[in-house]
Order: C-alpha cells, then sequence, then structure tokens
C-alpha cells in the first residue's frame, strides 16, 4: 500500500512549551486512522502539523502522490463545530461550492464540470431539497453534511475530520458514518475523537496522542493498551452499534 504522509521524529511546541515529543507517523492511502488521546494530549497540534499551520520544531514531514514525493497534498477538513459561525448569510450550495474556490479563476463562474461536481456532492449529502437554505437555518446534522460536502468536493487525498462527535444532531449520526464509509473508497481519512468507543466502530487503525505517539495496527485494541497509553483507566461499554465510553474513577 502506498504511502500518503511521512511523519519521522516529530516535535512540536507553543512558545518554549513542548506539546509533543519524537513523533512518527506513516498515513497510507484509503487508510482509516481514528487518533484519539486525553484533552490536552496534543491531537489538535498534529493536526495542525499535517494541514501545515504549524511548523514542527524539529523532524520531517513528506508528503507522497502516486509513489513519489510531492510538496503538499490536497487535504479536506471537517473543523469542530464550535469553529462555525452559523450566523454568515451563505446558502448550503454556497459552502459546498467554496470547497472549489482553490480551483476556480478569479473573477469566472464554475467550470459546467464543476457544477456537476457541486451537484453530485449535494445529492450524495441528501441536501437536494436545502441547498438553497442559509446554514444559519440548519440542524447540527445538516451542517455537518453540508460542512462534510465541502470538505469532499474537490476529491481531496485525505480528509480530516475534528471531532465530529461535536454536531449535537444524533438523528443523522449512523448517515454520518455510513457516508464516511463511501468516502473512504476514494479519500483517505484521519478521524480526531475523544468518543473512543465510536472511533473503534469505524477506523482500521488507532493513534494515540499523549505527547508522545502509539500506533496500533488494526482497532481491536486491548483495555490493558488504552489504559497505558492514556495513563488513565477507563472502560468501554457497547451499546447497539455505537459504544460509549465510561470513565473510572482517577485522579488526573
Amino acid at each position: 500500500m502506498e504511502k500518503l504522509i511521512e511523519i519521522e521524529h516529530v516535535n512540536a511546541s507553543y512558545g518554549s512549551k513542548l506539546v509533543l515529543k519524537d513523533i512518527s507517523l506513516t498515513i497510507y492511502q484509503h487508510d482509516f486512522l481514528g487518533i484519539i488521546g486525553p484533552n490536552g494530549g496534543g491531537k489538535t497540534t498534529l493536526l495542525k502539523l499535517i494541514l501545515g499551520l504549524l511548523k514542527p520544531v524539529s523532524g520531517t514531514i513528506r508528503f507522497f502522490k502516486d509513489g513519489k514525493e510531492v510538496p503538499a497534498l490536497k487535504i479536506g477538513y471537517l473543523p469542530q463545530m464550535n469553529n462555525i459561525d452559523k450566523k454568515f448569510p451563505i446558502s448550503v450550495y454556497e459552502v459546498v461550492a467554496s470547497g472549489l474556490a482553490a480551483e476556480k479563476p478569479r473573477f469566472r463562474s464554475y467550470s459546467e464540470v464543476q457544477q456537476k461536481r457541486i451537484e453530485y456532492v449535494i445529492h450524495q449529502m441528501g441536501l437536494e431539497d436545502l441547498q438553497k437554505r442559509a446554514i444559519g437555518e440548519l440542524s447540527g446534522g445538516q451542517l455537518q453534511r453540508v460542512l462534510l460536502g465541502r470538505a469532499i468536493v474537490s476529491r481531496p487525498e485525505l480528509l480530516i475530520l475534528d471531532e465530529p462527535n461535536s454536531y449535537v444532531d444524533k438523528r443523522f449520526e449512523s448517515l454520518f458514518y455510513q457516508l464516511l464509509g463511501e468516502i473512504n473508497k476514494e479519500s483517505a481519512i484521519i478521524l480526531v475523537s475523544h468518543d473512543i468507543g465510536t472511533v473503534l466502530t469505524m477506523v482500521k487503525n488507532i493513534a494515540c496522542v499523549n505527547e508522545t505517539l502509539h500506533y496500533h495496527a488494526g482497532s481491536d485494541i486491548s483495555q490493558e493498551w488504552l489504559n497505558e497509553k492514556y495513563d488513565c483507566p477507563f472502560e468501554l461499554v457497547g451499546h447497539g452499534n455505537l459504544p460509549h465510553r465510561v470513565l473510572k474513577k482517577h485522579e488526573h
């Protein structure tokens, strides 16, 4: 399997505080990587490194396409819900279309091919009846699908999802994860979440980030592995198709 991203011995800091220490990780084509870890452990910092929003103090981050090293990859990004301004006056169609803005010539309309791609993604997300509606009128689940559409409309090599569980509308949760399964056929996916149970039902591989990084091939991880990497004990309890996390009493 061909690699997309190779992170080697990376250290990252904010000012004088070292947040990530000696991180190494390889992400492959069509991978579905779950990144878990305690709050403040460095998950968001790792995303910023991959997105190019933060430069490492040391170490290397390399990108590959078709077996050759390239300067960058096309990356789709679904941010946390609390980073979205729902008061901004923009329609569903315009939000999805904005995912192609970097490919559109300035002061020109989208090409016929691009318009068909936008329409296809709106249909894929089940948003046909909402495409003229302002995003401020949408439920959490509807807005989640709009932002997912924006993130994938450019057919990225990698899709990054930052705490998708922050979307409050649980009615569309099963549909959302079904869509991710379809998207994973075209794009590698990184899903960052504190909801370990949900992550384990979806992903192919696991990385636990808690200042350092521990990689686990496959999602059949043990209770002991989780306790050790989190440095804080908890249990996983199955509940329907989406397990939930139950914390034991601890001192942290």
